[in-house]
């Protein structure tokens, strides 16, 4: 699998406590990337974050801190992005989704050590 040096970021804000089919959102929202073989994903967990209805959201205050910021970032071509859009539009209740260019400077896996 290739990504092409001129590539798309797509950002996903979304809460660790969103939920699809009794799934953590962002494991679905994962999975679902890796079935339709985009380029990769990360998901990254924010210690500290609010969204649209200003609700501060941190690993501070014991009560909120199973609900944290939760940003997933997919990386792929401007078509397979345009693809999932749609995908991800029918899981998401709320958050945030952002696009992006990118330059692709390196996709490598890792070469076992010789």
């Amino acid at each position: 699998m290739e990504i092409p040096e001129d590539a798309v970021l797509l950002r996903i804000f979304i809460g660790e406590s969103d939920r699809w089919h009794h799934q953590p959102l962002y494991e679905a929202i994962v999975l679902k990337a890796r079935e339709m073989h985009l380029g990769g994903a990360t998901v990254l967990r924010g210690p500290m974050g609010y969204g649209k209805s200003s609700r501060l959201h941190t690993a501070k205050i014991l009560d909120l801190s199973m609900d944290l910021p939760i940003v997933i970032e997919i990386v792929d071509g401007e078509q397979n992005i345009n693809a999932f859009l749609p995908v991800i539009d029918k899981m998401i209740s709320g958050g945030l989704v952002t696009m992006e260019k990118v330059k692709v400077l390196h996709y490598r896996g890792k070469h076992p050590s010789s």
